[in-house]
């Protein structure tokens, strides 16, 4: 498989660089992200590997999706244990059977740490961070907003059936109070302090 070249770099770098981004920029990612699993799982393909190193940066400011290892056609459920342990939803650490929704769920652990800096359930032992998962414990830092406190809770939400998830996540997902729309805006050209390295 060959990408068009991503000057950007991964999130991750950026993300380690800036140690975190502000609402609009964590926003307008996710906004971007909610395009790319709105086109996936309408081809009935669960992406389950989101994280910040799996995201290339284009000059534009734009994201790429990159590593489609773990991808697979999910029309109903699926037993496989795959992904990063940060970002696993807890239906596939009980191993009850996952679909789609689990990307919803890692886009959830990607916001917060877009916001934040750091993930929400985070230990040096994998076991303990699934525990945590499991617990559905985690507090946000004082400066993450209200909008963005309640986009994260929606999207980690342990009951699948009121998860956050499309076509209701692209109305919630708004920016200085207006909706994103990730076709007209680019991040990176309008940071000023963000720039590509």
């Amino acid at each position: 498989m060959l990408l068009d070249y991503a000057c950007g770099g991964e999130l991750f770098t950026l993300l380690r660089r800036e140690g975190r981004f502000s609402n609009d920029v964590a926003l307008f990612f996710a906004s971007e992200i909610v395009l790319a699993f709105e086109y996936l799982h309408g081809m009935d393909i669960a992406y389950r590997d989101l994280k910040p190193e799996n995201l290339l940066i284009d000059k534009e400011g734009h994201v790429k999706i990159t590593d489609f290892g773990f991808a697979k056609v999910v029309q109903d459920k699926t037993y496989t244990l795959c992904g990063t342990p940060e970002y696993l939803a807890p239906e596939i650490i009980q191993s009850k059977g996952h679909n789609k929704n689990v990307d919803w769920w890692a886009l959830g652990v990607l916001v917060f740490e877009m916001l934040a800096g750091y993930p929400p359930f985070y230990d040096d032992n994998p076991l303990g961070i699934y525990q945590k998962i499991m617990d559905g414990y985690y507090e946000f830092p004082p400066h993450v907003e209200p909008k963005a406190r309640d986009l994260v809770k929606s999207f980690l939400c342990a009951d699948r059936s009121i998860r956050l998830g499309y076509p209701r996540v692209s109305s919630n997902l708004y920016v200085n109070g207006n909706r994103t729309d990730p076709m007209k805006s680019r991040p990176i050209n309008g940071l000023g302090e963000l720039t590509l390295k």
